[in-house]
């Protein structure tokens, strides 16, 4: 049973989808004023594992990001670079889009709504929200008017006293200083849409909650967004939805901690995460990294670390907490992934085949399998439930991959025990030791530990395919299996006395930037600095 902390309710609730086997998740995009930074890849990178676990428990999910390329922020920029304001929307939308390739999320998003493209919708909706009574025009304005919506304030726990303040500059219209806009009326060569209200443009609230009910209806199932978005942004989606729809506009409202500056670096696969302080906005905001604050954009980023390295970095603490960024973080998480990227050409050279080559089950119920009475097979089984009960525990990605750390030493050590080294297909030496149990079972032992590795691994959109190495031309798999081939023919000529040719190939590869390392369980290869 997949529970899941419920912001609204402020517990855990017990997942149960509006439509049985079928969920819809709206996560807010960005607004697409300057190049993407890391904290722009840290909801979409979450959410993108929440979809894959889910689909691995056999929902049916359609997943939105939206795109908010009309705003304040972005007319301000056009304006600085004197250019029109859909053609600044379209060069960072699109690289927006490049970094969610490098990520591996954009292939797994269903939607992309760009909320200028729902203008017509938006201008129904405000026009239903007017005739209910909900809303009122003001000198070409629109704004929503808050007493009248019940139950205002229940998501953010915050009373009217707490809210927007005097009103701004446009006090003198409103009914109240609580009350927000729906429409803005255009301001001279402001981008703008004709209405009848006269030409204008939406309100940032509005077009997430039409967005959002077009693609996944009324009431949908999650919504998601980082904690900063609890209010007003999420706060006003729901007024404005719910009277409008007389209905709850989302069933599940999950907020991500916010990506903040850090010089403390914590043990990246320990056995305990660093204590941290959970739905505390004012504590995560004093150090949020934003556009506003300088951040570097994501693609030079992207230039430091592999995409694998942030990804694993971005899951490796539960979503909810605040994530302490910083370089050494990076750099001690490029050297953590590396025990998995050493197990997987260990396990080519015991297998003779790519761990990637592996086809673990898609779906979780195909994955249950009988341990019988076999230790290491009953502890693999141990250790695969931990991480399904981390999951199942509001998508507790960290704890997770603590079990996957676990589950990495189970299977080395099995492999240390059983000298497998040399053993399997890929090798050329000592056999296994005598411990009741054949060289073939103990290798069709490891591999099964392999598989439930990668099985576990996939639900979080982790190791899915063989990196890109260092000068790799773009296909991992195809030099892996080159290399793997390599090795064995160094082995066999090192074994038949032909030193020639085992110094020839070294001599090759190194000239290729390869280096290769002779070690006493295997010889490995690595990408020369």
């Amino acid at each position: 049973m997949i529970r899941v902390y419920n912001t609204l309710s402020k517990t855990k609730e017990e997942f149960q989808p509006v439509n049985p086997g079928n969920v819809g998740i709206y996560l807010c995009g960005p607004t697409v004023y300057k190049p993407s930074h890391i904290g722009h890849m840290v909801g979409p990178v979450i959410f993108d594992a929440i979809k894959r676990y889910l689909v691995y428990n056999g929902y049916d999910v359609t997943f939105v990001i939206n795109i908010t390329d009309v705003d304040d922020k972005l007319i301000a920029e056009a304006n600085s670079r004197n250019m029109p304001m859909a053609a600044v929307a379209k060069e960072m939308t699109a690289d927006y889009m490049r970094n969610l390739d490098a990520m591996g999320v954009r292939s797994n998003v269903d939607h992309f709504p760009m909320a200028t493209d729902y203008i017509e919708y938006i201008i129904g909706f405000i026009t239903d929200l007017i005739d209910k009574g909900y809303a009122y025009p003001a000198d070409g304005d629109v704004y929503l008017d808050v007493v009248k919506v019940s139950g205002y304030g229940k998501l953010s726990n915050r009373s009217l006293d707490q809210m927007q303040g005097d009103g701004g500059s446009t006090a003198g219209q409103k009914h109240s200083p609580y009350d927000f806009a729906l429409w803005k009326s255009a301001k001279p060569s402001e981008p703008s849409w004709d209405s009848p209200w006269g030409n204008g443009r939406p309100g940032w609230h509005i077009e997430c909650s039409v967005m959002s009910g077009e693609l996944l209806g009324k009431t949908f199932d999650i919504h998601g967004g980082g904690l900063d978005l609890v209010f007003p942004h999420h706060e006003n989606e729901i007024a404005q939805s719910e009277a409008r729809n007389g209905c709850p506009m989302a069933k599940y409202w999950l907020h991500n901690g916010l990506m903040q500056a850090s010089t403390e670096v914590g043990k990246v696969g320990g056995r305990n995460t660093r204590d941290a302080e959970i739905g505390n906005l004012q504590s995560q905001e004093a150090g949020k990294i934003s556009k506003s604050k300088g951040s570097s954009a994501f693609s030079e980023l992207l230039q430091q670390f592999d995409p694998e390295t942030i990804r694993f970095f971005l899951l490796s603490s539960h979503y909810r907490r605040p994530i302490d960024y910083s370089v050494e973080r990076l750099q001690e998480v490029t050297t953590a992934l590396d025990t998995f990227y050493r197990f997987f050409r260990r396990y080519a050279r015991i297998m003779g085949e790519l761990y990637y080559s592996l086809e673990p089950p898609a779906c979780r119920s195909d994955g249950n399998y009988e341990p019988k009475k076999n230790e290491m097979i009953m502890a693999v089984a141990e250790h695969r439930n931990r991480f399904l009960e981390a999951m199942d525990d509001d998508f507790n990605t960290g704890s997770a991959i603590g079990v996957l750390f676990d589950l990495l030493r189970l299977l080395n050590k099995y492999a240390d025990d059983n000298k497998l080294e040399g053993q399997g297909a890929g090798g050329r030496g000592q056999g296994a030791v005598d411990n009741g149990q054949g060289a073939g079972e103990a290798l069709s032992v490891l591999k099964h530990g392999a598989n439930v590795l990668r099985e576990l691994t996939t639900t979080l959109g982790l190791f899915r395919e063989m990196p890109c190495e260092k000068n790799d031309s773009g296909d991992g798999e195809l030099v892996g299996r080159l290399m793997l081939l390599l090795i064995e023919l160094r082995a066999s000529a090192r074994q038949s006395k032909d030193f020639a040719t085992a110094d020839k190939i070294r001599q090759e590869l190194a000239g290729m930037g390869i280096m290769l390392e002779d070690r006493p369980t295997g010889t490995e290869w690595s990408w020369g600095t």
